[in-house]
C-alpha cells in the first residue's frame, strides 16, 4: 500500500475515532463477505460505522486521541465498530450478532476514553438506550404534575360531593 494511502486512512479512521463515543474491537476471522456485509447493514442503520483496519495503521490512528487506550492491545485480525451518538446502541447490535454468527467475538472496547473488556461491553448493551432513559425520564417528570393535578381534583370532587349532600339533606328535609 502507498505511503499516502496509508496516511489517508489513518487520517480519516483517526477523525472518525476523535467523535466517536464508543470504538468496539472485533475479531472476524472466519466470517464470509456475505456474513460482513450484513453486519455493516445492521451496525449502520444504528448509526455506527464498522471498518477492517490493518492494527498499525489503527495505532497510529488512536494515539494521542480520546481512545488511546486501544492502542497497546490491537493485536490479529481485528475490524472497529465506531459509535457516534448512543454507545448502548452499538454494543446492543454486537452482542446480537455475536449471539447469532459463532465465528463472531467480541475482543474489547474503549467508552470515552476508558478501557471496557468483553464482559463490561456485554453489560453495556443490556442498559437502555439514550432514547429509552429520555422516555423514562419524560415519564418521571410527567408524573409530577399529572399526581398535582389528580390530588386537587379528588380535592374538589370530596367538596362537590359534601356539597351535593347538603343540598339533598336540606331539599329533603324542606
Amino acid at each position: 500500500m502507498e505511503k499516502a494511502r496509508k496516511a489517508e486512512i489513518i487520517e480519516k479512521l483517526k477523525e472518525k475515532a476523535d467523535r466517536a463515543g464508543i470504538l468496539v474491537v472485533t475479531d472476524f476471522k472466519g466470517l464470509k463477505v456475505e456474513e460482513l456485509t450484513d453486519l455493516r447493514v445492521k451496525l449502520r442503520g444504528s448509526g455506527v460505522d464498522y471498518q477492517v483496519v490493518k492494527n498499525t495503521l489503527a495505532r497510529r490512528a488512536v494515539t494521542g486521541g480520546r481512545h488511546e487506550v486501544l492502542k497497546d492491545h490491537l493485536k490479529e485480525n481485528c475490524a472497529i465498530a465506531i459509535g457516534y451518538d448512543d454507545p448502548v446502541v452499538a454494543a446492543k447490535v454486537l452482542i446480537e450478532y455475536a449471539k447469532t454468527n459463532k465465528k463472531f467475538a467480541l475482543r474489547f472496547a474503549s467508552l470515552e476514553g476508558s478501557f471496557l473488556t468483553q464482559e463490561s461491553v456485554r453489560d453495556l448493551a443490556k442498559l437502555p438506550g439514550k432514547q429509552e432513559l429520555l422516555g423514562m425520564a419524560l415519564g418521571t417528570m410527567n408524573a409530577v404534575p399529572t399526581n398535582f393535578v389528580c390530588l386537587f381534583a379528588n380535592v374538589i370532587r370530596g367538596v362537590m360531593n359534601c356539597l351535593n349532600a347538603l343540598k339533598e339533606q336540606k331539599e329533603s328535609a324542606a
